[in-house]
């Protein structure tokens, strides 16, 4: 009695560690591997098939026996043990295959075999079978049985897996081959805009300015006028031309973590900005700014625009305000650019961050409509975001958000 609980025991062990090779198990070869081996294992039979359901045919794909049995053959479904396994949807126990009558006797002469258990794979909707063999007679028992049948059960779903797991496999090569033409595209409508497009600007521009220089005094006022007009429109296409390359280059660009001190960053920028914008009173309310773990130059380009943003819509106010400041959460920092400027309403905040999108007329506020939507892009590189609050008329708050873990690191890092 001892003796057979023990066995019972070793097998269970088995079969548990056979489900853990088989979830593992990313190739069909692998899978069969496993089975065949431990189906012989599991029941102590001189021979063990793996048999896959191909159409109406069973296809006998690979065995583990003391003989040559039948791996690599294929018979009609209706003829073989197999696939009345598999029609029927039920296990076979077979003590002598001489006398069973659904046994092709002609295929079982040349082997080894006298008796069987077959099991299928998939109770439902059957996709194939395992199948043990004994070169004596032998009656399968109910453990035997029940653990080959649970062997079945796993590998069904283990082929499940390894059907999923080539789709997304496909799915991603796919998707990287389209993102690979995506890139070709994207470089090829950077080269356009950048030679195609600034080659005849260029030349534009270059006449313009020969016609500020030379012509001039033989103006009018209106022609003047015009003449400014035009000076400024090839300056700002320029502008937009250069941000748009760089607004897809730096989607190629690898990030160049270091430790970045938010602090020196910021009053650096606000001191420039404070120099050529000498002639407007503007008040920098800056708080206290952690450093954090980020590349610098993407990140100086965040607070760039945003602190730029909120000097050009403060542009009409007697007294500009500008706050700066961080809110700490458990996770992460939270960096915010308060103003007192023309604000937004809230019902279109869902465009500012799409590329060319603009709020507020270009007569009004001059801009390119792509200053934000780099920022989001910075941020997502970053694993970040940003968004806004705002009431029109007055002032607009943008909040950017970095994972304290980088901050973490970087002071670990120089530690």
């Amino acid at each position: 009695m001892m003796k057979v609980q023990a066995q019972e025991k070793s097998s269970m062990e088995r079969l548990v560690l056979a489900i853990q090779e088989l979830s593992l198990a990313r190739d069909i070869d692998v899978v069969m591997a496993i089975v065949r081996r431990v189906a012989r294992e599991l029941t102590g039979a001189d021979g063990a098939t793996f048999i896959l359901k191909e159409n109406d045919e069973c296809y006998y794909a690979d065995e583990d026996a003391i003989g040559p049995l039948w791996k690599g053959h294929r018979f009609p479904l209706k003829d073989c043990i197999s696939g009345w396994s598999m029609i029927h949807q039920a296990q076979v126990v077979i003590e002598d295959i001489t006398t069973d009558d659904r046994i092709p006797q002609e295929a079982y002469k040349p082997t080894f075999v006298k008796s069987l258990l077959m099991v299928p794979i998939r109770t439902i909707d059957p996709i194939g079978a395992i199948g043990n063999y004994w070169a004596q007679q032998h009656v399968a028992t109910p453990e035997e049985i029940m653990l080959l049948q649970s062997l079945a059960d796993i590998t069904a779903v283990s082929l499940e897996n390894i059907k999923l797991y080539k789709e997304m496999e496909q799915r991603v090569k796919e998707r990287t081959q389209q993102l690979e033409e995506a890139n070709k595209e994207m470089d090829a409508f950077s080269y356009s805009i950048s030679h195609d497009l600034r080659a005849p600007l260029r030349s534009i521009q270059m006449y313009t300015d020969m016609l500020y220089t030379d012509y001039t005094n033989q103006l009018d006022e209106q022609g003047k006028r015009l003449l400014m007009k035009l000076l400024t429109k090839t300056q700002n296409m320029d502008k937009l031309i250069k941000e748009l390359l760089e607004f897809f280059r730096m989607g190629k660009k690898e990030l160049i973590f270091q430790k970045v001190s938010m602090q020196n960053m910021v009053r650096n920028i606000t001191e420039n900005i404070k120099e050529e914008e000498s002639s407007r009173q503007i008040e920098f309310i800056v708080h206290l700014l952690p450093d954090v773990l980020a590349d610098s130059v993407l990140i100086k380009q965040v607070w760039v625009n945003l602190i730029s943003n909120a000097v050009k819509y403060t542009g009409y106010k007697e007294k500009a305000i500008i706050e700066i400041g961080v809110e700490e959460k458990d996770h992460s920092f939270i960096f915010f650019i308060k103003d007192n400027g023309a604000g937004f309403d809230m019902r279109y905040a869902d465009k500012l961050f799409k590329i060319f999108q603009r709020l507020h007329a270009q007569e009004k506020f001059e801009g390119t409509g792509i200053g934000l939507s780099f920022v989001k892009r910075i941020l997502k590189k970053h694993n970040g975001e940003v968004w806004a609050s705002a009431k029109e008329e007055e002032g607009a708050t943008f909040f950017f958000e970095l994972q304290k873990e980088q901050s973490k690191a970087s002071n670990e890092a120089t530690t």
